[in-house]
């Protein structure tokens, strides 16, 4: 063995394992000895009250009120708008809006805004994680488009950001978005649409 291939048979010793197997792992040897609930009552309430708090627009409807609901929000600012390829069509069956399904990254700055699903909701912060899997669509669909509509589940709000974990693969890419994308960087002068939508409109079907 040469002086090279012994620096890197150290090297290889001393760095951690990569790989699915050796994330999960990593990631199961955690120590999780904390409070991992804080709220027992009525999460959907707090989730709404966190996510308004957020100078976003929290519309509670009925499940079988979505498709209504998601129409007269995207007529109130028409045009095209991005959508997954496989957001349920019942979410959108109401609407005579044109939907482009899967756009490509060319088109999305063309967008009127964007509807998508989401993994999980957070009451406690009033935060919503995109996992870009079921219904979600790419990562760059939930970040072009000056506006965002997301329709979240009751089943899918969490009390907690540890238990909202726990229902998140850790290997998948995650967005979480809470409220409008904003920036107070200069002058501490807020300003909002900078690193992604400038409107969030949240459907908590109930």
């Amino acid at each position: 063995m040469n002086a090279r291939e012994e620096i890197l048979r150290r090297v290889d010793r001393a760095a951690p394992a990569t790989g699915p197997d050796a994330v999960a792992a990593s990631y199961a040897r955690i120590d999780r000895d904390y409070v991992r609930r804080h709220h027992d009552g009525d999460v959907l309430d707090l989730f709404a009250e966190r996510v308004a708090d957020y100078r976003a627009t929290v519309l509670r409807v009925r499940p079988a009120d979505v498709a209504q609901v998601v129409a007269e929000r995207l007529a109130a600012h028409p045009g095209p708008y991005g959508v997954p390829s496989d957001l349920p069509a019942a979410w959108t069956s109401a609407t005579a809006a044109e939907l482009v399904r899967d756009p490509p990254l060319a088109s999305l700055d063309g967008l009127a805004g964007a509807v998508t699903g989401c993994a999980v909701a957070i009451a406690e912060t009033g935060t919503i994680v995109l996992d870009h899997g079921v219904a979600q669509g790419r990562r760059a669909l939930s970040l072009v488009p000056d506006r965002h509509l997301i329709v979240v589940l009751a089943g899918q709000v969490a009390p907690d950001v540890p238990e909202a974990l726990a229902r998140l693969d850790p290997a998948r890419p995650l967005t979480l978005v809470s409220g409008p994308s904003a920036t107070s960087d200069i002058e501490l002068s807020r300003v909002e649409g900078v690193h992604g939508p400038r409107t969030l409109e949240v459907v908590l079907a109930e």
